[in-house]
C-alpha cells in the first residue's frame, strides 16, 4: 500500500471516528448561545427547569412537537443521571448517582418514544440525549423486541446512576417500592400511578426527597391528574405556591416550528383537539359536557337594557349555596348570566338579602329538590326563602334535557356569560362526564342553575318596573356578583 494511500485511509478513519464521537455527544448541542435556536428563545423549557430549584413536582403540560419529551424531559433525567449541568442551570441539582425512573402509557410507546430519543436506536446506542460515553450497559425487557429494562449510566463522581423504564399498563403495583431520587412520566398516566410515584419521592428520615416531572399533551381534558396541578380547572398565571408548578408550552413558545410546518400540522387536527395540540390546553374532549370554545360565549359586562326580562335560579345546601341571575332579550332570543351569589355555611337570611340586593321584583326559580329538605333542622328551605320575601317557582330539573338545551344555546350563540362570573366559568371548565358517562357531582351549583334558568325561567321572568323599589341600581344594571365566598369556599 503506497503511502498516500496509507494516509488517506488514516484520514477516513480519523474523520469516521470523529464523526461517531459526535454522534454520541448530543446532549451538549441543546440550548446554544447562539444561533436561531438559541437557549434564549426557549423560555418555557427554562422556566421547567429553574422551577426545580423550588418545587417538587412539575408538569410541562404542551402542544405536540414542542419538545416537552426530549429536550425538557429527557434532558433534564440525563443531566441529574450523569451529574454534569450547564453553565446556566439554576434547578435542582445531585450531587450523587441517583436511582431513577422513566414512564409512558405502554411498552410499544416507551421503547419507540423514551428509549429511542434517550439512547438512540438498538443498533446505535450512545447517539441520544444520553451520551455514550455515559452508557455503562442495557438490560433486555422480556417479551417486547428492542425494549429495555434497565439502563446503568456512569455518573461524573465515578458511581453508577441507575434508571429503569417502566409503563402504565403494569398498574400501579409496579410503581411501588424504594425510594427515587427522579421519576419522570412522560404522556398522562393514571392518578393512581401518579400517587404511587409521588409517594416514591416523598421525603423521610432517611431519604431527602426527589424530584417528580410529568410531560404531555393533555388531550384527555380536565382529567384527574390535570385538577391535581389545575384545581380550577385553569393554568395558573403569576407565581406559583407549594409543591406543584405548572409549565404551558405552544407552538408559540419554541422557534424550531416554522410557520408552513404548523399550518400543515393544523391540517390534520381535528378541531377539539387545537387548543390542547397547539397550545397545550386541556381538550375539551368526549368527557367535557359543554366542549364549546370560551371565546364563543364569554362577553365583557355591559349595563342591562331595563327592557330586558330578568329572573334569577338558586341551588340551596348548606355546604353550597348558588345563586345565578340571567337577562333575556326578547328581540334576539338570547339569555346573557350577568350576576352570580356563591356562598357556603350561610342561613337562608344571608343568601336572602343578597338576592334581593340585586332587586326584590326579580323572581326566580329554585331546585325542586329543596323541597323537605333541611340544612340544619329539616324544615322545607323553599318555604324558608319565600318566608324571607323571595319569589320563587320549582324549576324544571329534567338534568339531560336541560343540559342539551344549555349546550344549544351555547353552541349556537344564544347564551351569553359575562366575564366576571368567575365562579361560573370555574365551574363550566369542570363540568364533566365520568368513564360510564354519568355527570360528575362535584362543583356544580352553578351548572345547575343554569340548567334551571334555561328551561324554567322565562315563564317568570319580567322587566324592570316603571317605578322600581328601593333596590340598588348599580347591582340590577351592572352584571356585577355580590359577596363571592370563594371557590370550593
Amino acid at each position: 500500500m503506497s503511502r498516500l494511500r496509507a494516509e488517506k485511509f488514516d484520514y477516513i478513519a480519523t474523520l469516521e471516528e470523529a464523526i461517531r464521537r459526535e454522534e454520541g455527544r448530543k446532549l451538549w448541542r441543546y440550548f446554544p448561545e447562539t444561533g436561531s435556536l438559541r437557549r434564549e428563545l426557549y423560555q418555557k423549557h427554562q422556566e421547567f427547569f429553574d422551577a426545580g430549584a423550588a418545587f417538587r413536582e412539575r408538569i410541562f403540560v404542551a402542544g405536540n412537537r414542542t419538545g416537552k419529551t426530549e429536550s425538557a424531559g429527557l434532558y433534564e433525567l440525563t443531566c441529574h443521571l450523569i451529574g454534569w449541568y450547564p453553565e446556566w442551570w439554576s434547578g435542582r441539582r445531585f450531587d450523587n448517582p441517583i436511582r431513577a425512573w422513566a414512564a409512558g402509557d405502554t411498552n410499544q410507546t416507551v421503547r419507540d418514544i423514551i428509549q429511542l430519543k434517550l439512547l438512540g436506536p438498538v443498533s446505535a446506542h450512545g447517539t441520544g440525549v444520553l451520551p455514550r460515553e455515559n452508557l455503562l450497559s442495557v438490560s433486555s425487557k422480556s417479551g417486547v423486541p428492542g425494549a429495555l429494562e434497565m439502563v446503568r449510566v456512569k455518573h461524573s463522581s465515578g458511581g453508577e446512576s441507575i434508571l429503569v423504564l417502566k409503563t402504565y399498563e403494569q398498574g400501579r403495583k409496579a410503581f411501588q417500592g424504594t425510594e427515587q431520587n427522579v421519576i419522570l412520566l412522560d404522556e398522562e398516566p393514571p392518578l393512581d400511578v401518579y400517587s404511587e410515584c409521588l409517594l416514591r419521592t416523598m421525603e423521610t428520615a432517611s431519604f431527602p426527597g426527589g424530584i417528580l416531572l410529568l410531560t404531555f399533551t393533555p388531550l384527555l381534558g380536565l382529567s384527574e391528574v390535570v385538577l391535581q396541578f389545575m384545581p380550577d380547572g385553569q393554568i395558573p398565571e403569576g407565581e406559583q405556591a407549594g409543591s406543584k408548578y405548572v409549565v404551558n408550552a405552544g407552538w408559540d413558545d419554541v422557534p424550531h416550528l416554522t410557520e408552513e410546518a404548523k399550518d400543515e400540522l393544523k391540517k390534520a387536527i381535528p378541531p377539539w383537539q387545537l387548543d390542547a395540540r397547539t397550545r397545550g390546553i386541556p381538550a375539551l374532549g368526549s368527557g367535557a359536557i359543554y366542549p364549546v370554545p370560551e371565546d364563543d360565549y364569554l362577553i365583557d359586562d355591559f349595563q342591562i337594557p331595563k327592557h330586558w326580562r330578568r329572573a334569577y335560579a338558586l341551588d340551596v345546601g348548606w355546604n353550597r349555596t348558588a345563586v345565578l341571575w340571567g337577562a333575556f332579550d326578547p328581540d334576539t332570543d338570547i339569555w346573557y348570566l350577568y350576576s352570580e351569589h356563591y356562598r357556603g355555611q350561610a342561613e337562608p337570611s344571608v343568601h336572602a338579602a343578597s338576592v334581593k340586593g340585586r332587586g326584590e321584583w326579580i323572581a326566580g326559580v329554585i331546585d325542586p329538590a329543596a323541597r323537605g329538605r333541611g340544612q340544619r333542622d329539616g324544615r322545607q328551605l323553599i318555604q324558608d326563602y319565600r318566608d324571607l320575601g323571595l319569589k320563587l317557582t320549582e324549576a324544571k330539573n329534567a338534568r339531560e334535557a336541560g343540559i342539551y338545551s344549555v349546550w344549544e344555546r351555547l353552541s349556537t350563540g344564544r347564551l351569553k356569560v359575562f366575564k366576571s362570573l368567575s365562579n361560573w366559568r370555574k365551574e363550566a371548565r369542570l363540568y364533566r362526564r365520568d368513564e360510564k358517562g354519568q355527570v360528575v357531582k362535584v362543583n356544580d351549583h352553578l351548572m345547575d342553575d343554569t340548567r334551571y334558568l334555561i328551561l324554567s325561567a322565562k315563564d317568570v321572568a319580567k322587566p324592570v318596573p316603571v317605578e322600581p323599589g328601593p333596590e340598588k341600581p348599580a347591582l340590577i344594571e351592572v352584571g356585577v356578583g355580590s359577596y363571592d365566598g370563594g371557590w370550593m369556599g
